[in-house]
């Protein structure tokens, strides 16, 4: 069975996903520049910005995992408690 994405849900997911890239890049930009008197990014703002973003996606995919393997938990035991699965 496929599943239709409406165009009011794809809509709805961009807007989420513009909500959390302009926080991420908000507060990246918030804790790593410092220094508005020139007009260049200094190297240690950009490297502070990469790091920033690499601890944001490593944080956001390592939650994800623990969701997926949460969800794959709960629905083994309603399965178990349903008697679909035998005992482990």
């Amino acid at each position: 069975m496929a599943v239709q994405v409406t165009e009011s849900d794809q809509i709805k997911q961009f807007k989420e996903f513009l909500g959390t890239y302009n926080r991420v890049t908000e507060n990246c930009f918030m804790d790593c520049v410092k220094d508005f008197t020139g007009r260049d990014v200094k190297p240690e703002e950009s490297s502070c910005s990469e790091s920033c973003l690499q601890k944001y996606l490593k944080m956001t995919q390592r939650i994800s995992m623990r969701f997926q393997e949460y969800h794959i938990q709960q629905n083994e035991a309603l399965a178990a408690k349903a008697g679909l699965l035998g005992p482990r």
